[in-house]
């Protein structure tokens, strides 16, 4: 069974990702980079370009995929702080910024009300509302 999560380990490691595509791709760069300075000309230079666009298509896809899954995030957490805050509260929604509404998603139920005040109030950061959270509500389903 996996470790409970919390603030200190809920950051999320892709393996293929992160531990073979960015190396594979970096390498690869990195040779290509050599073998057009040992071998300087067009087919050489043609490969560093290529394998650079290799490299930002793949590191594109990932942001992209994170955008869209901040973006499913935002609209799930507004609609859970509709659903668990005062109509005093629930009018200052919008004022929490993107990497705000982000962080609180960790938070219970329960803390939300305190913690949003809070958070709007002392003008919190996504480290400081992690840090702050005491019942953590794990996000297992982060890409």
């Amino acid at each position: 069974m996996a470790a409970e999560q919390s603030a200190k380990n809920h950051t999320r490691w892709d393996p293929l990702f992160h531990f073979f595509v960015v190396p594979v791709v970096s390498i690869t760069l990195i040779a290509a980079i050599v073998q057009a300075v040992r071998n300087p000309g067009l087919a050489s230079a043609w490969n560093v370009a290529f394998v650079a666009a290799l490299a930002t298509a793949a590191f594109k896809v990932r942001t992209y995929a994170l955008k869209v899954q901040d973006r499913v995030i935002r609209l799930e957490e507004r609609l859970r702080l509709s659903a668990l805050l005062d109509a005093t509260l629930r009018a200052r929604i919008d004022e929490l910024t993107e990497s705000q509404l982000i962080a609180l998603r960790f938070a219970s139920d329960s803390e939300v009300p305190a913690l949003f005040e809070m958070t709007l109030n002392r003008k919190l950061g996504r480290p400081d509302i992690k840090t702050a959270i005491q019942q953590w509500r794990p996000d297992c389903f982060r890409v």
